[in-house]
């Protein structure tokens, strides 16, 4: 029974080694697990950061291309009014030389009609 007892004694200290030596491995590997659970939550937040920015990327890219069409029709309604306006600066240019050249005309009859005046009054004069 002693030799017995002495093997059962030896296998159980065996097996308690084993037990020992496989909660040891478990830990580590617990340890390992829960490294890997810290990498995974930092990997998901920093994808989640990363997911934000985007979205707020985007939201400005839309926003400046809203601004950037406002700006082109802006633009363009600005061009139409510059075309008017160069329009209505043609035409005044144009009426402004055709009432030099009767002004350059007017003056011209002035100056016949003062002459034949004063050579009437002269003519008057003399008889």
């Amino acid at each position: 029974l002693q030799k017995e007892l002495l093997k059962y004694k030896q296998e159980a200290r065996n097996l308690q080694g084993i037990k020992d030596a496989l909660q040891q491995r478990l830990l580590q590997q617990d340890a390992a697990v829960l490294q890997l659970k810290q990498e995974l939550l930092r990997a998901n937040m920093d994808k989640e950061e990363l997911h934000n920015q985007n979205v707020d990327l985007q939201r400005k890219v839309e926003e400046r291309n809203r601004l950037l069409a406002e700006y082109k029709k802006e633009l363009c309604q600005k061009e139409r009014h510059l075309q008017q306006q160069q329009t209505k600066l043609d035409e005044m240019l144009r009426q402004l030389s055709e009432a030099s050249y009767q002004q350059v005309d007017l003056e011209r009859e002035l100056e016949h009609k003062e002459a034949l005046l004063a050579h009437c009054m002269k003519r008057e004069a003399e008889e």
